[in-house]
């Protein structure tokens, strides 16, 4: 699930250039903002492949402020729009809604706090795809509401990174509001976003779309067929396209598949897999990988809570 999107060049230099250049005539400010928001949107290596989970999540609200700040005088950068979208999403579920999770055996009060905060994290990323599909399509998000499956035939290509995030966090968002009537019927929306996706570019991501349909056939509102067949299917092939070393996908199983069938051994199984993956093997996934680690050791001290034993 986190991928963020990482920006080349460093903070302060970028903070730099902004406090030189903004003072120095509107056509220049367009210009400063308009650079800055363009190395801000673009991907890179400096989080993805850090090998200090807490260092960047001590980072990560710093450079989500300082694009919402040049979003705020550069509103309709589509780059920087899915830049935010993405950030705050994968924020939001690594080091917010992980701790909320960890803390609930101990804190139930303190732990539903953090589950708030991570659910208004997960809706600020949701507007922020939303604004970046309205840039390139005007209307998007009446039309989204009104008629789904119509609304996104319009999508193309170069949108599929807006529709993932866009779904991811809208997702995120509805499984943390069970009292929410008003969110979950936005549902049918949100999947029309992810099946967009999916018909565009199935392989986006090295398999996070497939990823992602791994919990959501679980619960995705009745289409037929077997929602455990699919979502094994999606784990296959979202293991395929990441040679192996995502540990996501197997804890995606783990925790929707196995859990709900009580499958106690195959839980322990792809657990230990995704535990195996080394992540220096993909400098640019370590942190994901290690995030989601530390959240495998988690579920495996859950275990006896997690199943029925005889």
């Amino acid at each position: 699930m986190m991928r963020y999107v990482r920006n080349g060049l460093g903070q302060a230099a970028l903070c730099g250039l902004l406090a030189c250049l903004l003072g120095s005539g509107c056509s220049i400010k367009h210009y400063a903002l308009n650079r800055a928001a363009d190395a801000l949107s673009h991907t890179g290596d400096t989080f993805a492949s850090d090998d200090d989970p807490e260092l960047i999540k001590a980072a990560i609200p710093f450079s989500l402020k300082l694009m919402e700040s040049i979003l705020s005088e550069t509103p309709n950068h589509k780059g920087l729009l899915t830049a935010a979208s993405s950030g705050f999403m994968e924020y939001s579920y690594a080091f917010v809604q992980q701790e909320a999770d960890e803390l609930e055996s101990r804190d139930l009060a303190a732990s539903e706090a953090m589950r708030s905060r991570a659910r208004r994290l997960y809706l600020r990323a949701k507007g922020y795809g939303l604004r970046g599909l309205e840039v390139a399509h005007p209307g998007f998000t009446t039309n989204l509401l009104r008629n789904p499956k119509q609304a996104v035939r319009v999508a193309k290509m170069s949108d599929v990174p807006l529709l993932y995030w866009t779904a991811a966090s809208w997702a995120s968002a509805i499984s943390l509001s069970k009292d929410n009537p008003e969110l979950i019927g936005e549902m049918p929306a949100m999947t029309a976003l992810i099946d967009r996706a999916m018909d565009l570019d199935e392989g986006f991501q090295e398999g996070a779309l497939h990823t992602f349909m791994i919990t959501f056939e679980m619960s995705r509102p009745a289409t037929g067929g077997d929602p455990e067949a699919r979502a094994r299917k999606h784990f296959e092939r979202s293991v395929a396209l990441s040679h192996g070393q995502d540990a996501s996908p197997f804890i995606g199983l783990a925790e929707s598949v196995t859990i709900k069938k009580q499958n106690a051994q195959e839980f322990e199984s792809l657990l230990n897999q995704a535990l195996a993956i080394n992540p220096d093997a993909r400098p640019d996934n370590r942190v994901l990988n290690m995030v989601m680690q530390r959240r495998a050791k988690w579920l495996l001290s859950r275990k006896s809570d997690l199943f029925l034993t005889e």
